[in-house]
């Protein structure tokens, strides 16, 4: 692994105990008017995003010990959870999220936890980087023996660069994106080292008004049909 991002990695595991820290003081405050309590859940809400990415970040440094088994798991239910998860920071930011489920295959072949991130980190992307009052979607189809999972916002293009690291199935390391103000790249690094390991292919379409980012899982043997 490259020193420079064990060297984010180590840093990442010494944030956890502060960040929790952070989440503990802004639930702990008492009865507060609409304005207080506005700021304690957003408080909330950042600090439980930067713990998630902090242990993602930890899971990287553990993808090497095979901890993480594949498993039949249900995307459908993977991404209603994540897209729940964020809906009130789409709302807080004014975005829109779109969701559309074509698939009939049920299961696909991968690690809850790690599938689970791919889809957040792509989201939250999309989130970030989708015009102000735009929506992001959220797309599940059949694509021949994989389920596709689909990420479009509605922003910056994606540069060609990046997308040629993201098109060859690797993204060594966080790198920041010019064109998207404030990426510090991170999610995108997370999602393609989960991606590489649970097997998936992992892809990006550049449009000229946003990007589609993707992840094709392999249909799970015990997968089962709609009705």
């Amino acid at each position: 692994m490259d020193k420079e991002v064990d060297g984010i990695l180590v840093a990442a595991h010494e944030l956890k105990a502060p960040l929790a820290v952070l989440r503990q003081l802004a639930l702990s405050f008492g009865e507060m008017n609409a304005g207080g309590e506005h700021i304690r859940t957003e408080m909330v809400s950042v600090s439980e995003r930067a713990i998630k990415q902090v242990n993602d970040l930890v899971k990287i440094r553990r993808l090497e010990d095979g901890l993480f088994s594949m498993e039949p798991v249900a995307v459908r239910e993977v991404c209603d959870a994540v897209s729940h998860e964020l809906r009130y920071l789409f709302r807080y930011n004014y975005r829109d999220l779109h969701i559309k489920y074509t698939n009939k295959s049920r299961l696909v072949t991968a690690n809850r936890d790690l599938l689970y991130s791919v889809v957040y980190n792509f989201l939250l992307n999309a989130m970030h980087y989708s015009d102000d009052g735009a929506r992001a979607e959220l797309v599940v189809q059949d694509a021949a023996d994989k389920v596709k999972v689909t990420i479009r916002d509605y922003g910056p293009t994606l540069p060609i660069d990046i997308w040629r690291e993201i098109k060859r199935g690797w993204i060594e390391k966080p790198t920041s994106i010019a064109m998207r103000p404030g990426s510090s790249g991170l999610g995108l690094y997370i999602a393609s080292r989960f991606s590489r390991y649970m097997h998936a292919d992992v892809g990006a379409v550049r449009h000229r008004d946003g990007t589609s980012f993707y992840v094709k899982l392999p249909i799970s043997k015990q997968a089962s049909l709609f009705e």
